[in-house]
C-alpha cells in the first residue's frame, strides 16, 4: 500500500512538473525566423521629435487644485482623526 501511495505521489509530481513547463515552452517565440531572409537589418522606426517648448506650454494649463487629493478618502477617517508623528 505504501508503493502504491508513493508512486501516485510521484506521478502527481511529474506531471504537475510536465503541465507547468509545457506553456513557457509555448511562450517562447522561438525568434520569428524565416527562409530566405539574408539578415540584413531594416532601419529603425523613427520616433517623433518631443516638442520640449509644447510639453511645458502643456504642463502649464494644468490647473493647480485647491485641496491635496487623498487617495485614502474613501474609508472615512477624517484628518482630524490621523494620528500627528
Amino acid at each position: 500500500m505504501k508503493l502504491a501511495a508513493f508512486a501516485f505521489t510521484v506521478g502527481v509530481a511529474m506531471t504537475t512538473a510536465v503541465v507547468s513547463v509545457t506553456p513557457a515552452d509555448a511562450q517562447m517565440g522561438g525568434g520569428h525566423h524565416r527562409r530566405g531572409d539574408s539578415g540584413d537589418q531594416k532601419s529603425p522606426a523613427k520616433k517623433p521629435k518631443v516638442d520640449e517648448r509644447a510639453y511645458n506650454e502643456a504642463l502649464k494649463t494644468i490647473p493647480d487644485s485647491k485641496e491635496k487629493f487623498d487617495p485614502w478618502g474613501s474609508l472615512g477617517v477624517s484628518s482630524a482623526e490621523k494620528k500627528p508623528k
